[in-house]
């Protein structure tokens, strides 16, 4: 059997865990990375491993593949501690954040933020610890409540919302489209790149080969370019 995985959990080692999401402004991956550094080494832990991953802090923790990996570490690197940099990184909503609780309990672990909230095993610390777990589900609930009341306010207006089509923008008054000259022309380079038959991942890499951008300024993504391959089998299929 493999010793790495029996080895009794270290609460001289951990692994970090970091999370953004479109949920609003928060803190940079690499500015989580550092604030665990700078607590870890104030207690003289080494840190083993570090997962990232983009998604909502409010989807379920069966449904973050970086949080469940990061937690098989757990075991795997005999780490005692999971560290994130605020408990709002672990997660926004109540429950998820007391499963991933469990799941670390269970791999002989605790949870600890570096920003000193909540630390300790205590009653007290406990209760400061799920006490900012529902603050941070509060948030967000204000956060999801606030970007629809904009959205109704724009409607109202007859302004536009949502993303406008790839290879378009919204115009200054806000409701007409007009051709984003720079993602007009990756889409229809990506085009003619699909239609002479190249792959999906062939056909980004390409594009960045090329120095074609979106709107934003970022090479394409693969993902960009299914979406594109989609429409055109749509288009055919029409």
């Amino acid at each position: 059997m493999n010793a790495r995985r029996t080895a009794r959990p270290d609460a001289r080692r951990a692994v970090v865990y970091t999370r953004v999401s479109t949920d609003g402004q928060e803190l940079s991956p690499e500015a989580q990375v550092a604030a665990c550094a700078q607590w870890a080494a104030r207690r003289g832990i080494t840190i083993v491993a570090t997962f990232h991953e983009s998604v909502s802090g409010g989807a379920e923790v069966a449904d973050r593949p970086g949080l469940l990996q990061a937690l098989a570490e757990l075991r795997t690197a005999g780490a005692g501690v999971l560290l994130v940099a605020n408990r709002s990184r672990l997660a926004r909503d109540v429950m998820q954040a007391a499963v991933a609780e469990g799941l670390a309990r269970k791999a002989g672990a605790t949870i600890e933020s570096a920003d000193g909230v909540g630390e300790g095993s205590d009653p007290t610390a406990a209760l400061l610890r799920h006490i900012v777990d529902a603050f941070a589900q509060y948030e967000r609930a204000q956060i999801a409540s606030r970007t629809r009341a904009a959205l109704a306010v724009k409607r109202g207006r007859g302004e536009r919302v949502g993303m406008a089509p790839l290879g378009t923008q919204v115009a200054a008054d806000g409701v007409h489209l007009v051709e984003n000259t720079t993602e007009a022309a990756m889409l229809r380079r990506c085009r003619t790149l699909l239609a002479d038959g190249m792959t999906v991942r062939a056909t980004a890499a390409m594009l960045a080969a090329e120095g074609f951008t979106t709107r934003t300024g970022k090479m394409p993504h693969p993902t960009t370019v299914q979406r594109i391959r989609t429409q055109m089998l749509a288009e055919v299929a029409a």
